[in-house]
């Protein structure tokens, strides 16, 4: 796109795929917070209430209907969610890459070619786990108050 990126947005099909691509990669984000903040909980706080972790997820996921969130991307992320929760350790979910599944959603929604993806692949995944070490530092200082 270079320098003249701005007149892209005027492209209804590229702005639909970034609107897709968008809604994706966040209710997998979306995920991977919970999963982390509610592991960080159980094990360092003792808290049992890790069934919330679903209704909070879903809650969340309902209220984005209001800014356009399509029902097909919040079922998908339901049935995902749900997937991702049978197998979750919550001991040792937090210290064992809980970010993964969003930066790896990053790598495939890009609307990139994808022979183009490729040679980016390493750079997007470090780049979306450092960023998310700082939400991990954030949480972390906001619980401990």
């Amino acid at each position: 796109m270079g320098t003249r990126y701005v007149l892209h947005f005027d492209n209804e099909v590229l702005l639909e795929s970034i609107n897709k691509a968008k809604w994706n990669i966040y209710a997998v984000a979306l995920q991977d917070l919970t999963f982390f903040a509610f592991s960080y909980l159980n094990t360092f706080f003792d808290y049992q209430e890790v069934d919330n972790a679903k209704k909070i997820y879903e809650a969340i996921l309902e209220d984005e209907i209001s800014n356009g969130m399509p029902h097909d991307i919040i079922e998908k992320g339901k049935k995902n969610f749900e997937k991702r929760l049978q197998k979750i350790n919550w001991k040792t979910h937090f210290k064992s890459l809980p970010f993964n599944d969003s930066a790896l959603s990053l790598y495939d929604w890009a609307p990139i070619a994808e022979e183009l993806k490729v040679l980016d692949r390493k750079i997007v995944l470090n780049s979306m786990i450092l960023k998310w070490d700082n939400i991990k530092e954030e949480f972390i200082k906001l619980i401990k108050f």
